[in-house]
């Protein structure tokens, strides 16, 4: 669960501290069963795959955590619940013509500290009391996985294979963490996955930090593109948001996929064409939010305690960033497609993306659905006609800087 996506599974008082999966299940105890299947039977089904292929996509990542298959004590997690509806969703991919990106978005101990991995707090993967422990637990993790999806019915529907979302190398040995990730994929290679992909996180460290790293499994390193998480970028202007995409980011990835210059190969598994963090609880529940200098995650280098949109002043308000899209403004629209169509441009450098993601409960600008309905994105993606030609950009100068 990750609580942007559906915030009603997280509306509860603030005081009982309810913000991520493992909290939620703490509290709801044996009701938690109930609770997750009703929403796991009707959040995604099957008409989800009918219309990410109609879209014209052609790959679906789908994230899962270490729990589907194996839980340990004290965890309160789930256990086994989330594999049937992981099957399920993987079959119906193979009835609409899509290929599977296999993504662990959370392994023992969480591996970067955020409720996506199913704990909010400390990285207890590597580091910790029981550190070292976790780390053999994610191995005998990836020893059952491997071996199950290494069955010849897999061979031709899951292209890629994650090892781990996102490891939060600020907070890790870039060292060890890399020699956990060749242990890991030669596991999952002596297993009998050998046609995926295996895919590996960059850890926030810059692609440029990959240059030279082993690549003896037929590794591709995963890179998260946003401009919303870091509060120098979430300041740029419509048009330089766009000129970022189209310059930084395409060199980023053209110079990673040379191994003169780079590791190699690279996909971007996650992108969105979010030009705030407005959306309800992004920035973890009841934590607030850049771009009106509310964010506050106790790390003073981190937090965002004065406006961060473009203006960085009171103009910095959310109510228009979180508006239905039918209530954006023309050129609104015309930023939020030009946006996407760079990044779609800079990501194709290297071996694909992955929007990140197809639906939400609400935060209309992160869904690729919603994107679709509102003409904001191109309804086929080969279709688009920018193509990063930078005398295009408009100064966006009849828009306020916030909507």
């Amino acid at each position: 669960m990750e609580p942007f996506i559906t915030p009603s599974l997280f509306s509860y008082d603030p005081k009982l501290g309810i913000v991520d999966e493992y909290t939620l299940c703490a509290y709801l105890g044996s009701g938690c069963a109930s609770k997750l299947e009703d929403h796991y039977a009707s959040f995604v089904t099957e008409q989800t795959f009918a219309d990410i292929a109609a879209a014209g996509l052609d790959h679906v990542r789908i994230p899962f955590s270490y729990w589907a298959v194996q839980v340990y004590d004290g965890d309160p997690y789930l256990f086994r619940t989330s594999w049937r509806y992981l099957l399920r969703g993987i079959e119906w991919a193979r009835k609409h013509g899509l290929r599977v990106n296999l993504d662990l978005h959370g392994i023992p101990g969480s591996q970067n500290g955020w409720n996506h991995s199913g704990r909010l707090g400390a990285i207890g993967w590597m580091n910790g009391t029981n550190g070292a422990v976790n780390v053999k637990r994610s191995l005998e993790v990836h020893d059952r996985l491997s071996k199950f999806f290494a069955q010849d019915r897999y061979k031709n529907v899951i292209s890629h294979y994650g090892l781990a979302n996102e490891p939060r190398m600020t907070f890790l040995s870039m060292a060890d963490v890399m020699a956990w990730t060749q242990q890991a994929a030669g596991l999952v290679r002596r297993n009998g996955v050998r046609d995926a992909v295996v895919v590996f996180g960059d850890g926030f460290c810059g692609l440029g930090k990959w240059q030279g790293q082993p690549n003896d499994a037929n590794l591709a390193v995963d890179v998260h593109q946003y401009v919303i998480f870091n509060n120098e970028q979430i300041v740029f202007s419509h048009a330089d948001k766009i000129r970022y995409a189209c310059k930084e980011w395409t060199q980023q990835t053209a110079q990673s996929m040379n191994t003169a210059t780079g590791y190699g190969a690279v996909v971007v598994a996650e992108w969105s064409q979010a030009d705030t963090d407005c959306a309800q609880w992004l920035g973890n529940v009841n934590n607030g939010n850049r771009w009106t200098g509310t964010y506050d995650v106790g790390n003073a280098t981190l937090n965002a305690a004065t406006p961060r949109c473009p203006t960085k002043d009171a103009r910095c308000e959310c109510g228009s960033a979180n508006a239905d899209p039918s209530r954006y403004s023309a050129t609104y629209r015309q930023f939020l497609r030009m946006f996407a169509e760079a990044q779609m441009h800079s990501f194709e450098k290297g071996l694909g993306w992955w929007y990140w993601t197809w639906d939400t409960e609400s935060a209309p600008q992160w869904s690729y659905k919603k994107g679709l309905a509102a003409g904001i994105l191109p309804p086929k993606p080969w279709e688009r006609d920018f193509d990063c030609d930078l005398s295009r950009i408009p100064s966006f100068s009849d828009l306020p800087e916030t909507y």
